[in-house]
């Protein structure tokens, strides 16, 4: 068919722009591919009905008339200033025409496929109606004109028609579906992912059947190999036994009230903690639930932090009551040495300084357990004049307990505060010799620590026997099994302490 044809007439062109025939036009099939083999067989029954060698199914745009199903020519469009179909809608009763011999018919007589190649006589065409609106035909020609037509061959046209309508919509129905599952699908797997990524496990419970079902964070947090559905006993059973009553009983109220399940429950083999959400998400005719949906969540770090924090709130106010008694008791003990309140004032700061240091060092580690070397930092450095040429040590590694590290720390203040004051860290020439060795007596871990002083002014004999002896003595009291013993030699101040650990 030709393309040098005239502007379409304003009629023909109003009727093919009607905003309500280009919308049902746009439903019923968005955009145009080509050629359906779909549609082929309306087309072979269309030309054997009226004998004729071309038959088309068309689409009708503005412009352009489109070839669904083509039989007895190769093309695939056609200009709509050219097209018979075209004329035919515009006539505005939507019924089924037939025109003998084009050239005989004004409407027809000049168009161009009439009066050039390929020289059409005969037309038949039927409307395809898709809600209400003519979107196209269904349609057949021939080169030699045609008698009259049988009467009974029009409607079983238009049948024709009708059928390629059903077709039409059934398969934008089945695109439209097919869009919706991809995007369905896709979503689910973002969904997917994004639960995986979030590390939550996502589960149903079909309670029709008895099976549970879930992704595979769902089977790893239970710990359940291989990861396929199973039965809802094999569930519960994967619930501590501890936790399985009260996670049962709380499924069985979401259950019965409709409402939201919530609980935290740990899972049987690996003893991680789970916090489970849920709900009914479907119901039967008769309102019993039949399917319910539920999420875990692995909030183990959160319930071993939360033990931890109530462990060391618990350990804390321990120490807090035990600090208090020994401040009384400190308190005591440095009134008792002297009754100058000055001098009370900077003996009992340096022992609550003492406490502090000691203090701050479990605190840091969470009241767990502290290593001596840094004991020994702490209690000694702030009164040598040079704590690396003054301090000697020989030591195992050795870790301390809170209560431990408390009194130790104590007795180290004290013959550190006497050393700086009277002893060998009184002068620069002066060292202190610390040697700490774990030995094992009868099964049980001892620390064996000696402080000796050498290189300070020479220990008057019977002198110096009230700079916090007692004290030294007292310290280690908690400590049972524990001694602290001091000598106050010539050449320099030796203690000898003892200390179960």
């Amino acid at each position: 068919m030709k393309d040098n044809v005239q502007p379409l007439p304003s009629d023909i062109a109003a009727v093919l722009g009607a905003p309500d025939r280009l919308t049902a036009l746009d439903a019923a099939m968005p955009t145009f591919t080509g050629p359906d083999s779909d549609f082929d067989d309306i087309a072979g029954l269309a030309a054997q009905l009226f004998a004729a060698p071309i038959s088309l199914v068309t689409i009708l745009g503005r412009t352009d008339q489109w070839f669904l199903a083509h039989e007895g020519t190769r093309e695939i469009r056609a200009p709509s200033e050219d097209s018979f179909c075209a004329r035919m809608i515009a006539e505005g009763d939507l019924e089924p025409m037939v025109v003998g011999d084009a050239t005989g018919d004004p409407r027809f007589a000049d168009l161009p496929s009439v009066v050039g190649e390929p020289h059409l006589r005969f037309y038949a065409g039927a409307p395809i109606m898709v809600d209400g609106q003519p979107i196209g035909t269904v349609c057949v020609f021939d080169v030699k004109p045609h008698g009259k037509t049988a009467p009974d061959l029009l409607p079983r046209l238009q049948r024709l028609a009708s059928l390629a309508a059903s077709l039409l919509k059934l398969k934008e129905e089945a695109r439209r579906r097919t869009l919706a599952a991809e995007m369905l699908s896709r979503d689910e797997k973002r969904h997917a992912l994004a639960l995986d990524a979030a590390n939550v496990a996502s589960w149903l419970w079909d309670i029709s059947a008895g099976v549970v079902s879930g992704n595979e964070t769902f089977y790893r947090m239970l710990s359940i190999k291989p990861a396929k559905p199973m039965s809802a006993r094999k569930f519960f059973a994967a619930v501590h036994t501890a936790d399985r009553k009260a996670t049962i009983d709380r499924l069985r109220n979401a259950l019965a009230s409709g409402k939201e399940y919530d609980g935290l429950f740990r899972a049987a083999n690996s003893g991680r903690w789970l916090l489970g959400r849920g709900r009914v998400h479907e119901w039967d005719a008769e309102g019993r639930p039949t399917v319910f949906l539920g999420i875990n969540v692995d909030v183990t770090d959160g319930q071993l932090a939360s033990e931890r924090t109530r462990l060391l709130l618990r350990e804390l106010n321990h120490r807090v009551k035990n600090t208090l008694a020994m401040l009384q008791s400190l308190a005591r003990q440095t009134l008792r040495q002297t009754s100058d309140p000055v001098e009370f004032m900077d003996a009992f700061a340096g022992r609550l300084q003492s406490l502090s240091e000691a203090h701050g060092l479990l605190s840091d580690h969470e009241w767990g357990v502290i290593h001596l070397k840094m004991l020994l930092q702490k209690q000694i450095m702030p009164y040598a004049m040079d704590y690396e040429s003054q301090i000697e040590i020989h030591k195992d590694e050795v870790e301390l307990g809170p209560d431990q590290a408390v009194g130790l720390g104590l007795v180290l203040h004290e013959l550190a505060t006497n050393a700086r004051k009277y002893g060998a860290l009184s002068v620069r020439s002066g060292k202190v010799v610390i040697t700490a060795r774990v030995m094992n007596e009868e099964g049980q871990r001892v620390l064996n620590m000696t402080w000796h002083e050498v290189g300070g002014p020479p220990v008057e004999r019977g002198g110096r026997r009230g700079f916090g002896s007692v004290l030294i003595e007292r310290s280690l009291d908690k400590i049972l099994g524990s001694s602290v013993h001091v000598e106050y030699l010539p050449k320099g101040v030796t203690a000898v302490i003892r200390m179960p650990l």
